[in-house]
């Protein structure tokens, strides 16, 4: 399983925390990643470096995680997202691969300067552009922004961003794992052993949570 992304997948390294997540529900995977901070996956589709990785080997899943706030402003994903998007889908399928889209979460506070004055504004522009694609191209979405929303409603405590207001701690990173976990394998991870220095009342309650956003409604995510 490839991940192409930027900072939102390398931080508390994803593909390793999704692998073990994958390894303790007897899953085993290989992972790897193309991400560099802050780039589009227009930035990534020109990258010699990025398509040396999806060349390497045959994969079975490519994750595209897009950067943080295009998706959430409708002229910015019209000119620069979906065209990239269309493009990878292509070449993934092409491949013998099938492309997932990792639907990212909204800046902690919002983005004032951008209309969008709390989490929740932001989040729902991100879930929509996500999901125009997805829908367009009848691919799979892993709904970590709607997981994490959900998390934050029903337990305000969690503390899933870092000081930025940005990007994932942690528990943001194991809870969007969780969420990759049933999105792929559409299987819960709920009782999965927890993570070494995670208190495994926690785990279970990010589980729950990845569980509840995922498997409800996996037509909404286009999980076969």
């Amino acid at each position: 399983m490839l991940f192409i992304g930027n900072s939102y997948t390398f931080a508390n390294d994803l593909p390793h925390m999704f692998a073990a997540l994958a390894q303790a529900g007897k899953h085993p995977v290989v992972t790897d990643m193309a991400a560099q901070g802050g780039w589009t996956l227009a930035q990534h589709l020109a990258a010699a470096q990025t398509r040396d990785k999806l060349t390497a080997q045959q994969w079975d899943f490519v994750v595209l995680q897009e950067q943080s706030v295009v998706p959430s402003l409708p002229a910015e994903r019209t000119a620069t997202m979906y065209p990239a998007v269309r493009r990878y889908t292509r070449v993934v399928r092409e491949l013998h691969a099938e492309p997932v889209l990792l639907l990212t979460w909204g800046r902690r506070t919002g983005l004032r300067e951008l209309g969008f004055p709390d989490f929740r504004t932001m989040q729902e522009q991100l879930t929509s552009g996500y999901l125009a694609i997805a829908d367009e191209l009848r691919e799979r979405v892993a709904p970590a922004g709607v997981a994490w929303e959900a998390a934050v409603t029903r337990d305000p405590g969690l503390e899933l961003w870092q000081p930025d207001g940005s990007h994932p701690t942690r528990l943001g990173s194991y809870l969007t794992a969780c969420v990759l976990y049933a999105t792929i394998f559409h299987a819960s991870p709920v009782g999965l052993p927890a993570p070494e220095g995670l208190p495994p009342g926690t785990a279970r309650h990010l589980q729950e949570f990845a569980r509840e956003a995922v498997l409800t409604t996996p037509d909404r995510w286009h999980i076969p």
